[in-house]
């Protein structure tokens, strides 16, 4: 049986188009979407995407899939790569970008974006665009690099084929409407092509995927920490049976259950007697199950409190909502969860499917995976920092985390899924030489690194940054890592302990003290790699790169920015930050 399909009310198009998109996606999964016969001169269309984590890059790959079923003659191009002087001479052009950090543009977009902002960037009365912004509400900068990309471009005269399309952490109704929409203006007929909502809304994957996570069994799971209140967690599990496959660099998608005690409080907190709610997957479910394994009880943002608001009597979600200060919001859902909403500022919902229509649906969580497949045939490993924290009275947690460390049992298993990034990839050629830059939990990837390199007998040599607190305590795989400096699988270890001398030492502050010899390996052809907290560490140790580059390179700030930039477009400076 097919289900029609139902854009949100709240989706950023008219009454008549969210009719017509609802028709029309509903009926091409009813016909099997089949691609309607070309007709007419073919349509040139470049898609063009900027992604961190691969998001944006699978998305861009199932539109250019769809649009070859059509009418249409459409091209692929990474933002890192893509010749920008033929910007002017593009007919239709198709943007699909995250953004990451403190409203950045992602490494592969950031070139592209800064020449697009200058003065340089030309004139652009000829091209038809539409931008997709991929985003997180929960961060403050929420899709800034999509929005930036879409006003310059307007800016600079180009046409818009269709309104940008923002996406909040969960792409596929947003990518079927925007998909859809933009293949309809972009038909010389005016309509939309079956196959374009074949690539948009998909039933579920065959085998197990992000919309059919598989059920994996706990192998291991330990305090990789010292004594003490810190918890980094290693966590091992099972993939027998589930046919799932990844690489090194790839990360594994989560999905966590939120605490029962919690959702217990707050369903005893609510002025309705709880019963029955829809289920997103279809069916219908307790309200306890639902707020258990569906719905977002670990975060607030502006839009809920605004739907929160507007059923509650609360003068201060009032003031709030009339003054609508961004730094108001923020310091308001800083350590606050849905929780708070419920016991400090009751709101008068009618029933249980009223309350549930305000909240997000519970997203995975993706951690960067800390294993090779050579290594562990049948398992993933994950390392991950265990986020505890006191607020407003309440002990909280990371969903996730304490999911995995105090929840996952034998009987309860997590919901899985491998996330491929090739963004962040191993070089081909195992002779060269690999700098890794990974302070805690950021190791993880480079664990997967070293054992994979080992396994495959790569020749190239490896060079390990690392930093954490204290030697005593946060030495995370201290024996596999002294025992790859004991074989020669690490040519370099250099460990930075910020708080075992009076003066904080980071990472970057070992980078500089070894400007001289990372030169060396930099300009020998080696490829460096980056793993950790985007808002300060990434930066940081960008900043240090261009150091070393001026100081040992000779070269000017411009050239040391230009060689960096280099690297990039060469895949030989890599990133996985968050």
């Amino acid at each position: 049986m097919v289900f029609p399909i139902q854009l949100p009310d709240d989706a950023p198009f008219t009454a008549d188009q969210r009719a017509w998109l609802n028709d029309f996606l509903s009926k091409a999964l009813a016909t099997g979407n089949q691609a309607a016969a070309p007709s007419g001169p073919s349509v040139p269309v470049t898609v063009v995407y900027g992604s961190q984590t691969g998001t944006a890059e699978g998305l861009a790959k199932k539109l250019v899939k769809a649009l070859k079923k059509g009418n249409f003659e459409p091209e692929i191009h990474d933002m890192a790569t893509y010749d920008r002087s033929r910007l002017v001479a593009e007919k239709n052009l198709l943007i699909i970008t995250s953004t990451y950090g403190d409203g950045e543009p992602p490494d592969t977009a950031a070139e592209l974006h800064g020449w697009l902002m200058s003065d340089a960037a030309p004139r652009l009365e000829g091209v038809s665009y539409s931008v997709l912004a991929l985003g997180d509400s929960s961060y403050p900068d929420f899709c800034k690099c999509g929005i930036e990309f879409d006003s310059r471009l307007s800016a600079l005269g180009a046409k818009s084929l269709h309104a940008r399309v923002d996406v909040d952490v969960d792409p596929d109704e947003p990518y079927a409407a925007w998909s859809a929409a933009v293949v309809a203006s972009l038909s010389p007929s005016g309509a939309a092509i079956p196959s374009a909502g074949n690539a948009a809304v998909e039933s579920a994957d065959e085998g197990y995927s992000k919309s059919n996570p598989f059920p994996s069994a706990l192998v291991q799971n330990y305090n990789l920490n010292g004594p003490g209140d810190k918890q980094t967690h290693q966590v091992a599990l099972s993939l027998e049976g589930s046919d799932l496959t990844y690489e090194v660099g790839d990360a594994l998608g989560v999905y966590p259950l939120n605490p029962p005690e919690v959702v217990d409080e707050i369903i005893a907190n609510l002025p309705f007697k709880a019963g029955d709610v829809p289920a997103p997957d279809g069916g219908e479910v307790s309200l306890r199950e639902a707020l258990i394994r569906y719905y977002d009880i670990g975060s607030l943002n502006k839009s809920i409190i605004q739907k929160w608001q507007a059923k509650s009597g609360s003068p201060f979600l009032r003031s709030l909502v009339a003054a609508d200060d961004k730094k108001a919001y923020d310091d308001f859902c800083w350590g606050r969860d849905l929780i708070d909403l419920v016991v400090d500022h009751p709101a008068d919902f009618t029933d249980a499917e009223e309350f549930i229509s305000q909240l997000k649906k519970l997203q995975p969580r993706l951690y960067s995976i800390a294993s090779s497949p050579r290594a562990h045939p049948g398992e993933v490993h994950l390392c991950v920092g265990i986020v505890r924290y006191n607020t407003f009275g309440r002990k909280r947690g990371g969903i996730c985390s304490t999911f995995l460390a105090d929840r996952v049992n034998g009987d309860i298993k997590p919901r899985v899924y491998v996330h491929g990034n090739n963004a962040f990839r191993l070089p081909a050629n195992g002779d060269t030489d690999v700098i890794m830059v990974g302070p805690g939990t950021g190791i993880a990837p480079f664990r997967a690194f070293l054992e994979d390199r080992k396994a495959t007998g790569a020749k190239g040599r490896n060079w390990l940054f690392f930093g954490n607190p204290h030697s005593a305590t946060d030495y995370l795989y201290q024996d596999e890592v002294e025992g790859y400096i004991a074989d020669g699988t690490l040519a370099k270890f250099d460990v930075a302990w910020s708080r075992d001398q009076k003066e904080k030492l980071y990472v970057q502050h070992l980078m500089l003290q070894n400007g001289a010899e990372l030169w060396s390996w930099l300009n020998g052809g080696c490829a460096f790699y980056v793993c950790g907290d985007a808002s300060r560490m990434a930066k940081d140790v960008d900043q240090a790169l261009l150091k070393v580059a001026e100081e040992h390179g000779k070269l000017t700030a411009e050239a040391a920015a230009a060689f960096i930039s280099q690297l990039k477009k060469e895949k030989r400076y890599l990133r996985d930050v968050y």
